[in-house]
């Protein structure tokens, strides 16, 4: 599980980065929930169940925007990519190239 996933001590880390491990191992948990219902809504050919599992992934999806969000205020990197690439119009990786100094 990611959330248990420390690669360093935790006695090495300062309190910031052990708030912010949390948080992106939150935002790993949401979005596999996300995933895992929807993968569920497909199979099922029962309609309330159906119903229930994208219920469910809209309320994870919801969660998972909060945990972003709150990554996003917490760590300057993420605000600076998040702000350049997200709600922007055109093409994803022509963005990056400009971004980059590429045209």
């Amino acid at each position: 599980m990611s959330s248990e996933g420390l690669h360093i001590p935790r006695e090495k880390l300062s309190a910031q980065n052990l708030r912010l491990h949390y948080a992106i191992a939150s935002l790993i948990e949401e979005l596999e929930a996300v995933d895992w219902y929807r993968q569920r809504a497909d199979d099922t050919d029962d309609a309330e169940l159906k119903a229930i599992f994208l219920h469910n992934a809209r309320e994870e999806t919801e969660h998972a925007a909060m945990a972003l969000e709150w990554i996003r205020r917490n760590d300057g990197e993420f605000d600076k990519h998040l702000k350049e690439y997200l709600f922007q119009e055109g093409s994803i990786v022509g963005r990056e190239h400009a971004v980059e100094g590429g045209g």
